[in-house]
């Protein structure tokens, strides 16, 4: 049995109280979902900026009604601290407090980061400082947070190892690079525990193909259903290590429930490979042909865009050896999953 098999046996025989934040956006929602089928108690925290009620509609669909019924959604801004403060308890007969926090909660990104780094400097850092503070007062056993890939910078070496990093290339990357200091800070001052998880471009179910800041495969994806152009910054050979949602759901429960020794630290997540930009987009074509959609869209070459990594690759050792994280998806299985929930998203929109 895999460590994540071993770990969501032990938690649902021993049912805790979760507080994830973002709760109603893309990762955030891919999170309640394992959780409620776990028969875990959640608590949400969500002020609907980029998060929508129609993934929590969707959550509901797919649990039981008992399982529905022990989730609570607190209307909220993380840049609030008593809004923040109001989520470290589940409402009951008498108040539970909350075991473990999976803050998912920020602006992402890059290009936002770029057009308004005020408004995502106050939500990815005071905000992120808030859930920190009401966290520790609220004497949470853990804390797992979503840091990011952005961290790297200009860093040219691949594949990248946690503990050697470059300057960041734009307010986002700045952002999460300092919720990783205040989290050491945390760790050293008040003896609190936190992860950090590296995102390196999670994709999958109900990340979001709308909007001016939607990811690469939700937005070609989106434009491949329709037959219309698929537009590429730079010429393609841009390379990601794209990490289906569900490797990511695996890591935060494995960090949330990980032993001591492997707390206060920061983690990539990842597959551990490499994809180009011209890559993932034959891949969402097979994996559109394969649920019987056939795409008749071409790429468009553009200008690369400002701010960009040029390659990124993530060193997955660390989180295999510590938390017992394996991937269970790779980036071809993943897409075939995400492409046939957009397809169906799609038809019922």
């Amino acid at each position: 049995m895999i460590r994540f098999e071993e770990v969501k046996a032990e938690i649902q025989q021993s049912p805790k109280v979760w507080l994830v934040t973002g709760v109603a956006g893309f990762i955030g929602s891919n999170l309640l979902e394992t959780l409620l089928q776990l028969d875990q108690r959640v608590v949400g925290l969500d002020n609907f900026v980029t998060g929508h009620q129609h993934n929590l509609d969707e959550v509901q669909s797919v649990v039981s009604p008992e399982q529905w019924s022990r989730f609570v959604l607190v209307k909220g801004d993380i840049r609030n601290i008593d809004d923040c403060r109001t989520a470290m308890t589940f409402p009951a007969a008498t108040d539970i407090p909350v075991d473990y926090v999976l803050h998912q909660a920020a602006l992402g990104s890059v290009p936002r980061s770029i057009n308004d780094p005020v408004t995502t400097n106050s939500t990815n850092i005071d905000g992120f400082l808030n859930m920190l503070v009401a966290a520790k007062d609220a004497k949470v056993k853990s804390f797992t947070y979503a840091a990011s890939s952005s961290t790297y910078g200009d860093h040219p070496g691949l594949p990248k190892v946690e503990g050697v990093i470059g300057k960041p290339l734009s307010p986002y990357a700045v952002t999460k690079y300092v919720n990783e200091l205040y989290a050491e800070v945390f760790s050293s001052t008040y003896g609190f525990n936190t992860i950090g998880l590296r995102y390196f471009n999670v994709f999958g179910k109900r990340q979001d193909p709308n909007g001016a800041y939607a990811a690469v495969i939700p937005k070609w994806t989106a434009a491949m259903i329709n037959n219309e152009e698929v537009f590429v910054n730079g010429d393609g050979e841009t390379s990601r290590d794209f990490c289906f949602v569900e490797n990511a759901v695996q890591a935060n429960i494995l960090a949330a429930c990980a032993s001591p020794e492997a707390k206060n630290n920061v983690y990539n997540v990842a597959v551990g490979d490499r994809t180009t930009l011209n890559q993932v987009f034959f891949c969402i074509k097979d994996a559109l042909a394969r649920v019987d959609v056939k795409s008749t869209s071409e790429m468009v070459y553009r200008d690369f865009r400002a701010g960009d990594v040029r390659h990124s690759q993530a060193n997955i050792d660390k989180a295999k050896s510590l938390l017992g994280y394996k991937p269970l998806f790779t980036v071809g299985e993943g897409m075939l999953k995400a492409a046939s929930w957009y397809v169906s998203f799609f038809a019922g929109s």
